[in-house]
């Protein structure tokens, strides 16, 4: 009989993106197969067992395979069932109930993720700055709205900038009733209003040590000098995902610079905060605007962000604080292998034969082919 030498993994990732490539939408969901297969492929290369299982509807019928397989840990990979993002954390619940660790945040913080309004909330209490706005749920909630001009209306349930257009900000009342009704009857889900903040937008990526602290990695923002006059400097869904649009080519991802550190604390420490209000784990992603004035408000707070290698945000990030790809994916997969509950032994796999081997190496091509660096400007929960 073999030894078994080498923990089993299985990344699971939505496949919704399937059958839907008439939905331009559809953008911020087809990466996911790809991703799913550069990060078994680092992980088959360094120590693990790794194979990739793909979510439709058949949730029970992905539960059972998961059983079977037994894996030591999971790879959490899955942002939404049947295109609906309310359902990201069915599959982390799921985890839960079968003791199984996975990666990334718990349910609780990706459910409250897809609540904005309770996020600002909360954030708001804790004292981090938000934008002030409110939730529109209905056409009679528009008589009550209150906020000074620019505002910018966005889908209340939604993520990878799906929603946002040049339309979304708007600096007179028709617009803005326009907007929110055309959220309400294009997704059916409330939306929200808040006051448009002017300034610098700055990405701040984050990632869990087994001992409990968090780096933050080098600052990115967004260089919004080649975008046209007269669109609002934001980054909409055509910014992020049409490659050959005016948007896309104004929303330029670079090294955040010329931030004294007084302020450069100031906007980590804003950062640190939010993630820890929502009860974010493993990694995540603040999106920030600075406003003239110095003061750090954050806009999006995005667990279990895009993980893509060429083009992702965090990737970017971790390079620029001296991590490689794989050393992500390791960081992730060991912060998940350490919740294990205590004395629980780990699901071994068979040590692979020389064959299983050839061409097998720790310095993988970066994207492998898995990644489209001309297309993602962030993924699923943005940059």
């Amino acid at each position: 009989m073999k030894a078994r030498t080498r923990p089993r993994i299985v990344v699971i990732y939505n496949r919704d993106f399937e059958g839907a490539e008439a939905d331009p939408e559809n953008k911020a969901r087809e990466d996911v197969k790809e991703i799913a297969d550069h990060i078994v492929r680092i992980l088959s290369a360094n120590g693990y067992e790794a194979s990739g299982l793909g979510v439709t509807s058949d949730v029970t019928g992905a539960l059972g395979e998961l059983r079977a397989l037994k894996p030591a840990a999971v790879f959490n990979l899955c942002e939404s069932i049947q295109g609906d993002n309310r359902f990201e954390s069915l599959l982390p619940l799921l985890l839960e109930l079968e003791g199984i660790p996975y990666t990334g945040s718990e349910p609780f913080a990706l459910s409250l993720a897809l609540r904005k309004e309770k996020v600002k909330e909360i954030l708001g209490a804790r004292g981090v700055p938000v934008p002030q706005g409110s939730l529109v749920s209905a056409e009679s909630d528009l008589p009550s709205l209150a906020l000074r001009f620019p505002v910018i209306i966005k889908p209340a349930r939604e993520d990878a900038s799906v929603g946002i257009t040049r339309a979304s900000v708007v600096t007179d009342r028709a617009a803005l009733d326009a907007g929110v009704l055309h959220i309400l009857d294009q997704y059916r889900q409330p939306a929200l209003v808040e006051e448009y903040i002017e300034g610098r937008e700055i990405y701040v990526s984050l990632l869990g040590r087994v001992d409990g602290e968090l780096q933050v990695f080098p600052f990115f923002e967004i260089d919004f000098s080649a975008m046209p006059a007269d669109r609002p400097k934001i980054v909409s869904f055509e910014g992020k995902w049409v490659e050959d649009s005016v948007e896309y080519k104004g929303t330029r991802p670079v090294r955040c610079e010329g931030l004294s550190s007084d302020l450069r604390d100031k906007v980590a420490q804003t950062a640190l905060d939010a993630f820890r209000s929502i009860g974010l784990r493993d990694y995540g992603r603040m999106d920030i605007r600075l406003s003239a004035d110095g003061t750090p408000y954050v806009i999006d707070v995005n667990p279990n962000c895009d993980l893509s290698d060429l083009a992702g945000g965090f990737s970017r990030a971790a390079k620029a604080g001296g991590l490689s790809y794989k050393d992500v994916i390791l960081r992730l997969m060991s912060l998940s292998l350490s919740r294990r509950a205590e004395g629980t032994p780990i699901p071994f796999a068979e040590p692979p034969s020389e064959t299983d081997l050839e061409g097998e190496s720790e310095s993988l091509p970066t994207g492998g082919g898995f990644a489209r660096a001309g297309v993602r400007r962030g993924g699923a929960r943005s940059s």
